[in-house]
């Protein structure tokens, strides 16, 4: 039987399949809106496990897969008991005979990793405490909308090093782009981290750590940001709000950045913490589209994985 390929971080797929994915999803994307919903995933069926609330996630996955043809059916934690009533290893094994691809949203990394070591189908990281690669996609397609070319872009990254800024720093790096994170001492990604998510680095990429945030945001294309209390985090929320008021996205700091600059948060968002009001509601702001792009995205994923299949 055929090795399948799983997508835990961006870096399981090489540059070329990671713009291949992106052309698919371009491509179905305008297809979408011209009313068209080519069913090439027709009688697919994909298993998704979730042991975190969803709300983009989960809809932009099911959304997606019946546009494509294919059915999707949601497993949650308290129904399959993973690790407790049963163990990782023989729920992938008989969830993988009966679907053909799995959406996995998990507390720990290691968790997909090994659910994936014993599954006979793909499996797709949902979202980990490590990465978040299916918003990259997303965020990286919402991108190029903007500005029509991923050259010469520079994404300002503003708040904690997270999981979602480490796919952000990985998709920057295999397609070419300048980003800047700005994080409080204590909040950074590691040297070794850095390497890790960089490995595949293209001509254009530069990455650059910027304590201040006024000053990481000035040749900003982009400025990011996301909570600061993330789920699993709810013990240090007091400390962090403190270490991070001074990272807080507003009009004040966005006046620094360039003057064709756009806001771009994962959502949830904490409105009056990591950003105002003002900031995520104004004519800047695409949160809306980029979520909208989830279901974008991982169309082109889902269809790049198992057409190969």
């Amino acid at each position: 039987m055929k090795k399948p390929r799983h997508i835990l971080t961006l870096s399981d797929l090489t540059v070329d399949e990671l713009k291949n994915v992106f052309e698919i999803a371009e491509d179905l994307k305008a297809k979408y809106f011209q009313g068209e919903r080519p069913k090439r995933l027709d009688g697919q069926v994909l298993g998704m496990i979730f042991e975190k609330m969803s709300l983009r996630t989960r809809v932009s996955f099911e959304s997606g897969m019946s546009a494509l043809g294919g059915s999707s059916m949601l497993l949650e934690e308290k129904h399959i008991g993973l690790g407790t009533r049963e163990s990782v290893k023989d729920v992938s094994r008989v969830l993988s005979s009966m679907v053909d691809c799995i959406v996995f949203r998990a507390k720990r990394h290691e968790t997909v990793e090994e659910f994936a070591s014993y599954s006979s189908v793909p499996v797709i990281n949902a979202l980990t405490d490590k990465s978040h690669p299916c918003q990259a996609l997303a965020d990286m397609l919402t991108i190029k909308e903007e500005f029509g070319s991923l050259e010469n872009v520079c994404v300002a990254w503003v708040g904690d090093s997270n999981n979602v800024a480490a796919s952000l720093v990985e998709a920057c790096s295999m397609l070419g782009c300048k980003i800047v994170i700005s994080s409080p001492d204590g909040y950074n990604f590691s040297q070794e981290e850095i390497a890790a998510m960089t490995g595949q680095r293209q001509p254009g990429f530069e990455l650059a750590l910027v304590k201040d945030p006024r000053e990481a945001v000035r040749s900003a294309n982009v400025v990011y940001t996301d909570v600061w209390v993330s789920m699993g985090q709810e013990s240090e929320e007091e400390e962090r709000k403190k270490v991070f008021q001074p990272y807080q996205v507003n009009a004040d700091l966005m006046k620094n950045a360039q003057r064709d600059a756009i806001f771009l948060h994962c959502l949830p968002a904490r409105r009056g913490l990591e950003v105002t009001d003002e900031v995520i509601d104004s004519p800047q702001s695409r949160v809306i589209q980029e979520a909208a792009n989830r279901m974008h995205a991982q169309k082109g994923l889902l269809v790049w994985l198992l057409e190969k299949k």
